[in-house]
């Protein structure tokens, strides 16, 4: 056994299969013979070989369909096929080159020119399956080091959501919970995963601007005078700002900044219409009333689950997404849904 290459070698005449044998040992080759297309095909799929010589006049089963089974399968489609015939039609042999075949060497064949074209083709394969292996290589590591890079990313958006949430003890977790609702309406609406995990991220910062609002404001118990509900209503610009410089895959500024926006233009900080509106952030604004609604404010205890979606329903097509409200509703009147689970 070398190490050059295994070869199988396929003729239905013993004695040009003899002599090719004979040549192909000579150079150090590890080879196999068949003296027909079925013991070839056996041979082939129990032991896959580096590179075939083929003979094409060969009974019952000629050359063409050994070849054609060959490239059927799996174990065989990459090996490198020579056919080694008398035939020298040009349109035989492009019906060769159609079935798969790398080359035509013409009997009665030259050894030199044989064993040249052998060595060129092995030779190829063992490039093109080194190239695949250092590809594959070079994708594992990408894999590793994308994911490796998503986990900090996520880890380090955690972190200032949570920045946020000391400063406002009373919206605790409000962030988290959008998040957990926005991705369970994105996968409602069979987003793709992709773009799911940039909901998530948005969701979970979609406050990070109120890191720049007065704490007393945040915490102030009573109703806000106009002056600190503008304050207030700048959290989404002030969060856009923050998040602006940040290269995400996703466009995570831009959602934080739209998500108090309303289809009728009557939101906030721009008054988008709803053709202006990332559909992530329509999705973010509906989670994040329904979430508000639910839980309890310092100025008010909490209004319940039937008031929150009432409310969303009753302004579907007007404030909120229609498509997005459906799936809000769905989720928690049929899924069981729960902000807390």
């Amino acid at each position: 056994m070398t190490d050059k290459g295994k070869i199988l070698a396929i003729d239905d005449t013993p004695a040009s299969l003899m002599l090719l044998t004979n040549i192909l040992k000579a150079e150090g080759y590890d080879v196999r013979s068949a003296i027909s297309g079925e013991l070839a095909l056996r041979a082939a799929t129990s032991n896959p070989p580096d590179l075939v010589l083929l003979d094409i006049r060969m009974p019952e089963m000629d050359g063409y369909e050994v070849c054609r089974l060959l490239k059927a399968q799996p174990a065989t489609r990459d090996v490198p096929v020579i056919f080694v015939s008398a035939i020298s039609e040009t349109d035989e042999k492009v019906q060769g080159f159609e079935l798969g075949a790398v080359d035509f060497v013409t009997k009665p064949f030259h050894r030199d020119e044989l064993l040249a074209r052998v060595r060129s083709h092995l030779e190829l394969n063992r490039l093109r399956h080194h190239l695949e292996f250092l590809v594959e290589e070079r994708t594992v590591e990408l894999r590793a080091s994308e994911q490796k890079l998503r986990t900090n990313l996520f880890d380090s958006v955690t972190a200032l959501a949570a920045v946020v949430e000391m400063r406002d003890p009373y919206t605790a977790g409000h962030q988290r919970r959008v998040a957990k609702a926005a991705v369970a309406m994105a996968k409602e609406l069979q987003l793709a995963d992709e773009r799911v995990e940039g909901i998530y991220l948005a969701g979970v910062v979609h406050d990070v601007g109120k890191i720049r609002v007065p704490a007393e404001i945040l915490i102030k118990p009573g109703q806000l005078s106009e002056l600190e509900f503008a304050i207030i209503k700048e959290h989404s610009r002030n969060g856009f700002e923050i998040l602006k410089g940040i290269d995400f895959p996703w466009p995570i500024a831009q959602i934080v900044l739209q998500h108090h926006e309303r289809l009728d233009g009557s939101g906030y900080p721009q008054a988008l219409t709803s053709g202006q509106i990332l559909f992530e952030a329509k999705i973010i604004a509906v989670a994040d009333v329904v979430e508000s609604m639910v839980s309890h404010r310092p100025y008010r205890p909490s209004m319940g689950l039937d008031m929150a979606l009432s409310e969303v329903e009753l302004n579907k097509g007007k404030l909120y997404d229609p498509v997005v409200v459906e799936a809000c509703i769905t989720l928690f009147r049929e899924r069981g849904f729960n902000f807390l689970s």
